[in-house]
């Protein structure tokens, strides 16, 4: 939503977090800035009002209380602007209506988030759309499937629910050379642990519902662009009328302080339960890149600066009885689709909807999201889980 300086160089990310975003002097002194909401916005003459030339014109296009936000964004991705939307899943869709047309051809990795599949196989293909996916591990070769009407590449990465870890810079070095637009899903990772935009990435999005909150309250949106992208995102982000209300955009800044901490919590826990989960006999395979035995470990370390608390399981046997079993007997995970709060959920993944990309799993495939309890008690919820499967 607006352009921003850069931070100050050497601090580390949670003294980063800390102070990004507003200057508290621009507030009497107060450290957050004001929840300044409104529609309405006054000029002080007739002719500021035809120029519109003052910061703030109307509610739909910000608020000292959003900016501060996208400030602190801007700061963190290092890009040219930020805008702000409804949810994770306005930010997948706000950046493909604002660069896509009829007839154009855009490539989606496979294992994408599913609400992503959904609105390409629908409203794109509808808006005459081609859609075409391209398996994760594809790298460079990615250039044998960019046409001449090729527009975007769209990636994730890790995989969702099975955390396939993408060349991302392989990718961009493709696309950038028949100028391809590459924009990145990186709400696993987070700009802390992999920044997109310093790897080649033209757009990238993160849905703040998920760490940047932290505590399952608020549905939120981010993307972030390069200043070669940024108008044409901007322009048509405002003709789409879409907008945030100030008091989640303070709630999602909030949350920014203590990410650094609790994305490491989350870190560190996960891999604690997912190395005991690789000792369960009726457990198959982990897929969590930061894990040696992950076949895309070595990718992973290369490009990755740490890891997130997401990750799935696989069963040695069984199939949606057993799935069911496990997550009907465990009592701290609840069972519900989100992630990045301080609550451990899991859920039985569903991988049907991929076409380029399937994998012949050796048994239901168990999504975990790893919040901040200790460690012991989930992993002892965990053992009682795959108990009542044996």
């Amino acid at each position: 939503m607006v352009k921003s300086g850069k931070p100050a160089e050497g601090l580390g990310i949670n003294t980063f977090l800390t102070h990004c975003g507003n200057d508290p002097y621009e507030y009497h002194g107060f450290v957050n800035p004001p929840v300044i909401r409104g529609s309405t916005v006054l000029f002080k003459d007739a002719a500021t009002m035809a120029t519109e030339n003052q910061k703030y014109t109307y509610g739909t296009h910000g608020t000292p209380t959003t900016t501060a936000l996208c400030e602190a964004i801007n700061q963190l991705e290092g890009s040219e602007g930020t805008i702000l939307v409804s949810s994770g899943l306005a930010a997948v869709t706000v950046p493909l209506l604002a660069f896509l047309e009829k007839g154009d051809h855009i490539l989606f990795v496979d294992t994408i988030y599913f609400p992503t599949r959904r609105f390409a196989n629908t409203m794109l293909k509808r808006l005459g759309i081609e859609v075409e996916y391209y398996p994760p591990h594809i790298g460079a070769d990615i250039a044998k499937l960019i046409r001449p009407n090729t527009r975007i590449i769209f990636t994730e990465s890790p995989g969702s629910n099975t955390f396939e870890i993408q060349d991302i810079p392989a990718i961009v070095k493709a696309a950038h050379a028949q100028d391809v637009i590459v924009m990145m899903d990186n709400t696993w990772a987070t700009p802390l642990y992999f920044k997109a935009l310093d790897y080649g990435v033209d757009i990238t999005i993160h849905a703040g519902t998920k760490y940047p909150s932290g505590h399952s309250d608020v549905l939120f949106g981010m993307v972030s662009s390069t200043e070669k992208y940024w108008k044409q995102l901007y322009d048509s982000y405002s003709a789409l009328g879409m907008c945030v209300n100030s008091d989640d955009a303070y709630l999602i800044l909030r949350g920014l302080r203590s990410m650094g901490l609790r994305l490491n919590h989350h870190q560190q826990s996960a891999l604690t339960v997912a190395r005991w989960l690789e000792q369960q006999p009726q457990v198959a395979r982990v897929l969590h890149p930061a894990l040696e035995s992950h076949p895309d470990h070595e990718l992973w370390k290369r490009d990755f600066k740490g890891a997130s608390g997401v990750f799935s399981f696989v069963l040695a046997q069984g199939g949606t009885t057993e799935a069911h079993k496990l997550l009907d007997t465990i009592q701290l995970f609840g069972l519900g689709y989100s992630w990045g709060g301080y609550e451990s959920l899991a859920v039985h993944v569903q991988l049907g909807d991929r076409t380029v990309s399937a994998n012949d799993y050796e048994g239901p495939v168990i999504r975990l999201q790893i919040g901040l309890e200790d460690t012991q008690d989930l992993i002892n919820d965990l053992q009682q889980g795959l108990a009542a499967i044996s």
